[in-house]
């Protein structure tokens, strides 16, 4: 988490058009998200949102998932 809010990976719908990613990250944006990572091989984007915020934007159409973007590990 950031001193801004919690940082989360957006997944598009597969069947997402280049125009409809655009509009998604238009929304984040348009509900206080900053645009972080723009992933080339998956429909799917890093936003950063202040505290709260992400539930107003998990109802956006184009969008298949949210998770808060955290470490992995494989072991």
């Amino acid at each position: 988490m950031s001193e801004t809010g919690k940082s989360y990976i957006v997944t598009c719908n597969d069947d997402a058009t280049p125009e409809q990613i655009q509009a998604a990250k238009d929304n984040a944006v348009k509900q206080g998200g900053k645009i972080g990572h723009e992933y080339k091989l998956t429909k799917a984007f890093q936003v950063i949102f202040p505290k709260d915020s992400v539930q107003a934007f998990e109802k956006s159409e184009h969008v298949k998932d949210i998770e808060e973007d955290k470490v992995v590990s494989i072991q």
